[in-house]
């Protein structure tokens, strides 16, 4: 079953957010988030943006569950 994961641009609450279930969809999601902190986006979390880079907080901003996500089923598999 092939899936795919979007992320949650303004969506930011004081809950943790949905645990991830792999490896491979923590680092897509840290790459993702990562993409939108070099656009500009501020960081869900304590840290000095001059002292790390933006993969560093992204990662660690999926860590510890601040960033939002849904997993959705692509269109094709569910045609089958």
């Amino acid at each position: 079953m092939a899936t795919t994961t979007e992320l949650g641009e303004g969506e930011m609450d004081g809950t943790g957010g949905q645990e991830v279930d792999s490896k491979y969809r923590l680092i897509i999601l840290a790459a993702k988030r990562s993409k939108q902190l070099q656009r500009g986006a501020q960081p869900r979390i304590e840290i000095d943006p001059q002292k790390h880079k933006p993969t560093r907080i992204a990662l660690e901003e999926v860590m510890r569950g601040r960033v939002h996500f849904t997993i959705r089923e692509k269109e094709e598999d569910k045609e089958k």
